[in-house]
């Protein structure tokens, strides 16, 4: 079966199962003791450890192992957040981040400290000009910044040189999450803090790296031992700490080729799918972006069927989707980006994919997106859809009793209430003309006075259905007219503007309504 989801976890490379069987036979001591076994083990640990730093461009001295990735990133910001606390509680991060880094910093806000989130383009790519204004414009002053090499979902890579060297003049210490980069390479950089993960270069999982630079204030938080320099306590799982660096070195001297190779392949998944699969939206930075790693969104499907069905085809593939997810909202890194989050897969080829399985997944996968497509009911032309409201002939849609050019309830409900649009006027009844975050930025002429042609009730349906109802009847109204699209699924706020996008309509704004919200789009 084809594993294409190395970015959540890459298979163990050979190197890291033949260092961890040697080391459990020879490195099974306690490291702190002095007699035999323990001076052996403390070898194994102390080669480990100048394995590691080599390969991120540190001093052995600066670098501690913990218990996981997620545990670097979380004692990283703890401790060098406490370390600075005389200067400040302000935090900055990206809105990409991995959730690790949001999950510490909502500890941070709950402790009382403040943090500011720095958005994206549409490609997932901050810029350092941001992050100088994030550093300027904190509520108290900065203490800490963070930012990954590589975004996990999308694949872009990050100007981590450039924010360091912002973050330099600030005098504030950069934290670079570097778990999905380090294997291909260093990351580059002043930065202060680097934090990565041994499982997604190919070692065990529970291995995780903390770089700390000399000079950096850093106090480490909760109950410390004397093990890892007091930065990660408990007795170190040396066998799997062996391989997290033996397998490092070796994905290392394979990195330059192999990038080469499974480059080629990726190109080929951003090439061909579009031409393959219709209605598809190819997303991350096209060129500044990881060699392995590709993420597509298909237009009217559901991504939990989509994987199951590549799971059927014995393709192993993850999503950033809403409805993979068991919270039902959609990728926070989707959602900063902007773009379609519905019918979402997510590539990442581990060493040593086949050209072979490539081209297997181009053949299947449009069958596979048009079988869950059929089963959704999407649209293939012209459709009509179940709808509330007048329709552009002035006749009542089937099952509403009112009259021609009159508002049915759920038409009424659609049409109630201010813009939400993020800056633009308001209005009684009416929208907004500016277009911020909410709306998507789309902007109208003053439309206080203005109905939608068109309700759809798409309340208690999950995406792609909301999106599936109104590309059904968007054809239905006139050209500048409005379809209104009731929706309670978070998805909708992301998933209609960038139909909108795609299919090259005009996205109104969104409407506060008595259920969900009423997402306008006019017709062009």
């Amino acid at each position: 079966m084809p594993y294409f989801d190395a970015a959540s976890s890459a298979p163990p490379h050979p190197v890291a199962r033949q260092a961890l069987l040697a080391a459990l036979d020879e490195g099974w001591g306690d490291p702190a003791r002095l007699y035999r076994e323990g001076r052996r083990a403390r070898l194994l640990l102390d080669a480990a450890r100048q394995t590691a730093a080599d390969a991120v461009g540190c001093r052995p001295d600066e670098l501690v192992f913990t218990a996981s990735g997620t545990r670097a990133v979380h004692q990283g910001v703890a401790g060098a957040l406490a370390g600075r606390r005389r200067v400040g509680r302000g935090l900055v991060v990206s809105a990409v981040e991995h959730s690790s880094v949001l999950h510490a910093a909502t500890a941070h806000t709950v402790a009382g400290g403040t943090v500011t989130e720095v958005g994206v383009d549409r490609t997932g790519r901050v810029a350092p000009t941001a992050y100088a204004d994030a550093l300027r414009g904190a509520a108290e002053p900065v203490a800490l910044a963070c930012l990954q090499s590589a975004n996990h979902e999308v694949g872009t890579e990050q100007p981590v040189a450039d924010v360091a060297e912002v973050c330099r003049a600030a005098g504030v210490p950069l934290l670079v999450d570097a778990a999905q980069s380090l294997g291909w390479g260093r990351v580059e950089g002043g930065w202060s803090l680097l934090t990565a993960s041994a499982h997604k270069w190919g070692g065990p999982a529970g291995v995780g790296l903390l770089v700390v630079r000399k000079g950096v204030r850093f106090a480490p938080q909760g109950p410390v031992d004397e093990r890892e320099s007091g930065r990660s306590a408990g007795f170190e799982n040396i066998p799997a700490i062996v391989a997290a660096a033996a397998s490092l070195r070796a994905v290392r001297a394979e990195a330059e080729s192999e990038a080469l190779r499974l480059r080629g392949l990726v190109d080929r998944v951003r090439t061909r799918v579009p031409e393959l699969v219709p209605d598809v939206e190819v997303v991350g930075d096209p060129t500044r972006r990881l060699p392995h790693l590709v993420t597509f969104s298909c237009l009217y499907v559901d991504g939990e069927s989509l994987l199951h069905g590549l799971d059927r085809a014995e393709f192993a593939v993850s999503s950033g989707s809403s409805c993979t997810s068991s919270t039902l909202t959609p990728s926070h890194v989707l959602r900063a980006m902007g773009v379609l989050s519905e019918g979402n897969v997510r590539v990442s080829l581990p060493v040593g994919t086949a050209e072979a399985d490539v081209e297997r997944f181009l053949e299947l996968l449009p069958g596979i997106v048009s079988a869950v497509r059929a089963k959704l009911g999407a649209p293939t032309g012209r459709e009509s859809a179940s709808v509330r409201g007048p329709r552009a002939d002035g006749a009542a849609p089937s099952g509403v009793a009112d009259a021609p050019g009159a508002q049915s309830s759920a038409a009424a409900e659609a049409g109630g209430g201010g813009a939400q649009d993020g800056g633009g006027t308001r209005g009684d009844g009416g929208v907004g003309a500016g277009g911020g975050a909410e709306s998507g930025g789309g902007a109208v002429a003053d439309a206080r006075e203005e109905v939608p042609a068109l309700t759809v009730d798409a309340l208690g349906k999950r995406c792609p259905l909301p999106v599936i109802e109104l590309a059904k009847v968007i054809e239905d109204v006139p050209v500048g007219a409005v379809v209104a699209v009731l929706a309670d699924d978070e998805a909708a706020r992301l998933d209609i503007p960038a139909w909108c996008d795609m299919r090259g309509q005009e996205y109104v704004g969104e409407r506060a309504a008595r259920r969900g919200a009423a997402y306008w789009v006019r017709r062009r």
